[in-house]
């Protein structure tokens, strides 16, 4: 297999080129010749040439035989549910989610009679909580905001034994730190929005998988619930996957510095990030990463308004929502991905009114900790 820096720029062995051309043409079409083709890939389903080679890209990377890609990380991660489960069956969650799948599972799947549960990150939670009935097991790691691992070799292994379908957020690692489809996990979703697409400036999802009994059922929840790419904003998806693996490489590096400096901090109390041995699952991460990520987690010492005046105070980083561009930015989470929630279940997750997560971005580390150290100077100053 190529070296990542190499398949990201070079995903295809025949080099596949339009025109002689050294990048990929922009084929703004939705309409193809059916005639004399022995197989229409996506029949009924708005896929362009570019959708179909960048779902071929994403799913190369993930070490996949097939994918989708999506308008959004959400119509990803809803399709890849909803083609898995149907009335009376039940699902189990990873505690520690993302926001937005939270409130799908909290608002949606009780429209459709659809039952779930939430486990501990331990494999013996998720052991406890199968029932007959259960039909899909989905999971985050590195999870949203607290960067919490869950064991994906052990309960894809468990979960495979049973005949339950194992599915995968690896927004927060992508594909060069984290592979779930290799520990033997069925499907992996992504918000392309984030690191894949690296800049926060393009708004896609995308799912991959190496099973092919499973196509079919995706395919069509796809195709009932839309959610197609434009061939333009694939074109600058696939461009921007030529850069994918020297963006994470820089981020993995400028986090662990960060984070080992906040972890000294005289104003951090506590500081979130799976590449400290002082992680709680720094272990795991070893064992099923190739890196530690660029993001982070980190609570202030300081009181609501100090903490405010932390974020006017930075210079660099930008207190924004999103993550995994090549931008530093910041935000609570309090107040912006896990905002649905009430308080009393943010905090049962261990998500504090003072915890800020950081999407570190590719800019030089010093100059970001600087930016960090003279911010949290500037809070406690009277």
């Amino acid at each position: 297999m190529k070296n990542f820096k190499t398949l990201c720029i070079h995903p295809f062995d025949n080099n596949q080129r339009d025109e002689n051309a050294a990048t990929v043409a922009v084929h703004p079409t939705t309409a193809y010749n059916y005639l004399d083709q022995e197989e229409l890939q996506y029949p009924g389903f708005y896929s362009t040439y570019n959708q179909k080679r960048l779902a071929k890209i994403i799913a190369k990377l993930e070490e996949g035989n097939w994918g989708l890609a999506f308008s959004s990380g959400m119509a990803a991660i809803s399709t890849a549910i909803l083609s898995m489960v149907k009335q009376h069956e039940h699902v189990i969650f990873s505690r520690d989610l993302y926001g937005g799948t939270w409130r799908f599972a909290e608002e949606e799947l009780p429209k459709r009679t659809i039952s779930f549960d939430y486990a501990n990150n331990s494999f013996d939670s998720f052991k406890e909580l199968i029932r007959p009935n259960t039909k899909l097991i989905y999971l985050e790691t590195p999870s949203n905001p607290l960067l919490r691992l869950v064991p994906l070799k052990e309960i894809a292994a468990f979960a495979r034994k049973h005949g339950i379908i194992t599915v995968v957020d690896n927004t927060f690692s992508s594909p060069i730190n984290q592979r779930p489809l290799s520990l033997g996990i069925d499907i992996v979703v992504h918000s392309g929005t984030k690191y894949l697409g690296g800049h926060n400036d393009l708004p896609y999802g995308a799912l991959a998988s190496g099973n092919d009994t499973l196509e079919a059922s995706v395919l069509s929840t796809a195709k009932m619930y839309g959610g197609s790419l434009s061939p333009y904003q694939c074109y600058l998806a696939e461009r921007s996957l030529k850069t994918l693996a020297i963006r994470i490489q820089q981020q993995n590096q400028n986090a662990l510095k960060i984070a080992e400096y906040l972890n000294g901090h005289t104003l951090v109390d506590q500081v979130y990030y799976p590449g400290l041995t002082s992680h709680h699952d720094h272990q795991l991460a070893l064992d099923q990463m190739d890196g530690f990520g660029g993001m982070l987690s980190f609570e202030l010492n300081m009181e609501a308004d100090r903490i405010y005046k932390f974020l006017k105070s930075l210079s660099l980083i930008r207190p924004a929502l999103s993550l995994g561009g090549v931008e530093s930015l910041i935000c609570s989470p309090a107040e912006t991905s896990h905002k649905s929630m009430l308080a009393r279940d943010r905090l049962e997750l261990g998500i504090k009114d003072n915890l800020l997560r950081l999407s570190v971005g590719i800019e030089d580390q010093h100059d970001l900790i600087a930016d960090l150290k003279l911010a949290m100077s500037q809070a406690v100053a009277d």
